[in-house]
Formats: C-alpha cells, structure tokens, sequence
C-alpha cells in the first residue's frame, strides 16, 4: 500500500515541485494550499508524514503551520516536518516544542525533502520494534532497564525521561516536551534541571552497557535517543 504524504504549502509552484518528486518515489499525496480543510482531513483519513509550511494564507480564519502543528498533535502522533523562510533559532524551537518531528528551511532540493521523509517514516516505524526487543526492556516495577544480559536501577525521574525518548528512537525531544512529559502537576522546572538529570542517566547507562551514545544532544534543541549507533 502507498504511503500517503500530506503537503500544506501556499507556494504552488514549489508544491508541484514535492508532489512530482514524492510520486516518482511511489508515494500518494494530499495537497492544501491553506490550512482550511487539513484537520478535518487527517481526523478522517489516514496520513503517514505531513509536510506543513510555517508562513500560511488566511491564517486568522485557519491558523498558520505552527498552529496547525498543535491542532494536529491534540489526535495524532504522525510525523510532521515544517518547512520555513525563517532561519531564526526560535521559530525552528517553537516548532519543534509544539510536536514537528523535523524542519527544513527554504530554499530546498526536492530530493533532500525526500530523503527527509524516507528518514521520518523510518524513525516512526522504530518504537515499537524497539521497546519489544528482547535486548532491551524497561522495567516500570522496579524502574530498571535491561540491555542484553545486563541492567541498572534509576530513578524515578530518570527512568521517565528514558522511557520518554526511548518511545520513539531518533526523534528529538525539546526540554520543554521532556518537563510535560514527566512533571503532570505544571510545577516550575528550569531546563538545567533536565541537563542534569540527562547527564546522571547517560552516565548510568554508559557505566552498565558500555560507552555508548544512548542520548544525544541536539544544540539548540533538545535530545534524542539511539539505541543503534548506526542511527546518527
């Protein structure tokens, strides 16, 4: 079955350009030149990446792509790679903390934006292939986890933010993602405080398994975790 790729991109010309790319790939497409129509499409059919343009028409009735972002992340966790005239640090952070898997800013090549799909839809096919390998386990009883033949205790907060990442393999997780995600009582938590604890959790994992880039940093926006060192 063909993978269907959804486009919201107000620049036609550079639309058409990504769709005849994406189909001389094999892939379906779905186009929108606003926002108007795109929840109510991915609510009712089924998407497998969403190329979503920052800068969109009639944003005050539809939102822009940042919006959109958050209004898709409320139903659905596909993969979502903003595209954007902005090169500020900012935009491409906010886009990220708001639930994009990825970005690329224009001017692009249409084979990089494929290249970059083909890598999303590698990574989202990753999680559950991973958290089910027998080489890895996560032990939510006694907040251990098990790589092979070996293991190590953490905290309780470590072992969230492990399972966080680990969920989905290659996917960068903002610091302010990684707080919603393991603080439910909207406490005050500064981004140190989340480097801190990564730093003990690296260390933890690095001393029971070997040296090893379990998590990475990503400069400027957050972290991600790689079980294979290939995955860089």
């Amino acid at each position: 079955m063909n993978q269907t790729i959804v486009i919201v991109e107000d620049e036609i010309k550079i639309a058409e350009i990504i769709i005849e790319y994406l189909h001389s790939h094999g892939y379906q497409t779905q186009y929108f030149e606003s926002g108007e129509g795109v929840i109510n499409w991915l609510e009712n059919n089924q998407a497998d990446c969403v190329l979503l343009d920052v800068m969109l028409p009639n944003s005050q009735l539809y939102g822009d792509g940042l919006e959109l972002c958050k209004n898709i992340r409320r139903f659905s966790q596909v993969p979502i790679m903003m595209i954007t005239a902005r090169v500020e640090e900012l935009d491409r952070i906010l886009g990220l903390e708001l639930g994009a898997d990825d970005y690329i800013c224009k001017p692009f090549s249409p084979r990089e934006v494929v290249a970059r799909v083909k890598a999303l839809l590698r990574r989202s096919n990753l999680p559950n292939q991973t958290i089910q390998s027998s080489d890895w386990q996560l032990d939510e009883q006694r907040y251990q986890v098990h790589f092979k033949d070996k293991s190590t205790d953490l905290s309780a907060v470590e072992f969230e933010i492990l399972q966080t990442l680990s969920k989905s393999p290659g996917r960068i997780f903002s610091r302010s993602q990684i707080i919603d995600s393991i603080y439910h009582d909207n406490r005050v938590v500064s981004d140190r405080t989340i480097d801190s604890h990564i730093k003990k959790l690296r260390q933890k994992l690095s001393s029971a398994f070997g040296e090893n880039d379990w998590i990475q940093s990503v400069y400027g926006v957050g972290y991600k975790f790689l079980l294979d060192k290939t995955e860089g």
